[in-house]
């Protein structure tokens, strides 16, 4: 069942945060060749200027990357967009694997989609915002601190994963914590040059599709 968000006046926004500002992010989206309704009302409903400093919250619904600290942005909506309607082409996966929680949005995008999201951050100060974040728009996301390369084995095996962080190549970890018929999104490549990739795990093996070129910060390992 997809959660009801619990909206504070702080969230619901005004003027440049407030929900003519989402209707029209949400249509600059469908310009540029977002589909799916269930993607689009996820975001036209989530406040994304709660996820983002104070300082920036004008520039919340500007399809364009933020920064949220410590080396990190928030993705560019477009980018969200379009990795989530990659993800449930075939269907709303029941349990999803997150890496790389940054901010926040991206799985509370999937949470409103009504998904059971595990989101995996390895830096501790922007986990703990991240968690302030969700609970107070009533999403139930659990969360852990560690290097996301390892994945989350103890709740093993995922419907699906969501890498938002670009390496050279994909960790094997992440795709032995797949189903049979799961999909995987992640960018693949190097610092300036990443490949959105969706593979789907299937008995002949893993099947591949290039969604496009992006750019997102490096997958890192350990934690801090």
């Amino acid at each position: 069942m997809t959660p009801k968000l619990r909206l504070q006046p702080e969230a619901r926004g005004i003027g440049m945060t407030g929900q003519r500002a989402r209707d029209r992010l949400v249509l600059r989206l469908r310009e540029q060749g977002i589909q799916d309704e269930r993607v689009l009302s996820a975001i036209g409903t989530l406040p994304r200027h709660q996820f983002i400093d104070e300082a920036l919250a004008s520039r919340a619904y500007e399809d364009t990357a933020l920064p949220i600290g410590l080396g990190q942005t928030i993705s560019q909506p477009w980018v969200v967009a379009r990795m989530t309607e990659a993800l449930i082409e075939q269907g709303i996966p029941k349990r999803v694997l997150e890496i790389g929680t940054g901010s926040g949005y991206q799985a509370a995008v999937l949470a409103t989609l009504g998904m059971e999201v595990y989101t995996v951050e390895r830096i501790d100060e922007l986990l703990r915002s991240a968690r302030r974040r969700l609970r107070q728009l009533g999403l139930d996301v659990r969360s852990r601190h560690d290097d996301g390369r390892l994945g989350w084995s103890e709740h093993a095996p995922f419907d699906a994963i969501i890498v938002t962080a670009g390496g050279a190549a994909l960790e094997p970890s992440l795709l032995d914590q797949l189903v049979e018929g799961g999909t995987l999104v992640a960018p693949v490549g190097g610092a300036t040059s990443q490949r959105l990739l969706r593979m789907c795990r299937t008995p002949e093996g893993i099947q591949q599709q290039d969604l496009g070129a992006v750019v997102f910060v490096p997958l890192l390992s350990g934690v801090q």
